[in-house]
């Protein structure tokens, strides 16, 4: 199938063996290879000697004794995880306006998607902390320390970026890039939303087997609505505004209820 552009070249559609290569190597280059790490995790945590309930993960760790250095590698850190991000944008690309419009990334009706966000954040974030404190009452969630950084000036700005790194990360692979290629390869959308479903709970299993039901149920919400509208900025919104209360927020409601954390007080 080929379609004749402006200057008369023909351009022949991408093959289905191109297209299953680059969403390998997409994948390859971050969150498929953060979903194989954290399965080996999950592998490691069940074997060890520890029971899971006893265990805790670091999302945010500090990298190096030294403030400056550390600093240098948070900032370095996040920067060269968003590659994937700026390779899907490239991949996504039309030449015409909007750019990113098969996102629904048009630059129209920003209010709106931004409150759908908001909405999204009072839908996902209440259920999803009853449920990591259910699950780690039943043991079945390490303990997550979100925020394993020292207190420094740069903390807090530091956290908030990681929350943006997560949240451009995810869905723009996630839901953006993968919802289009998948149906340039014939998927049906309740595949597509499985698939990728499986896919976000897979990277999140090093927290343990209940992050894995939390992060299902959140990508089949994520997925389907993404399916019906089409616009991506809503899940931006309320993927960051839930990391970034989770990582900021953290310490303080850590110190205020220790037990609930899983940490000493």
């Amino acid at each position: 199938m080929t379609q004749l552009p402006a200057d008369g070249a023909f351009l022949t559609a991408p093959s289905r063996a191109r297209l299953w290569w680059e969403i390998a190597i997409v994948l390859a280059l971050g969150l498929g290879q953060s979903a194989v790490y954290a399965i080996v995790q999950l592998a490691y945590r069940l074997t060890d000697e520890t029971p899971l309930a006893d265990q805790t993960a670091t999302l945010n760790p500090s990298r190096s004794d030294r403030e400056i250095f550390d600093l240098i590698y948070q900032i370095l850190s996040i920067g060269f995880s968003l590659v994937p991000v700026i390779l899907v944008c490239f991949l996504l690309w039309q030449t015409s306006r909007p750019h990113l419009g098969r996102l629904g990334l048009d630059g129209t009706r920003v209010g709106r998607d931004a409150g759908r966000g908001i909405l999204l954040v009072l839908a996902i974030g209440i259920p999803g902390l009853a449920l990591y404190l259910g699950g780690r009452a039943l043991g079945l969630f390490v303990a997550v320390n979100p925020a394993g950084l020292d207190a420094h000036w740069w903390t807090v700005p530091i956290l908030l970026l990681a929350a943006a790194r997560a949240s451009l990360q995810e869905e723009f692979v996630v839901l953006g890039y993968l919802f289009a290629r998948l149906k340039q390869l014939g998927w049906s959308p309740w595949t597509i939303i499985i698939a990728t479903s499986v896919l976000r709970a897979s990277y999140h299993l090093y927290q343990g087997p209940g992050a894995f039901v939390g992060n299902l149920a959140m990508g089949l919400l994520f997925g389907w609505l993404f399916q019906r509208s089409g616009r991506l900025l809503p899940f931006l919104v309320a993927h960051f505004l839930i990391d970034a209360t989770v990582f900021v927020g953290y310490p303080w409601a850590a110190a205020t209820w220790p037990a609930l954390f899983g940490l000493p007080g």
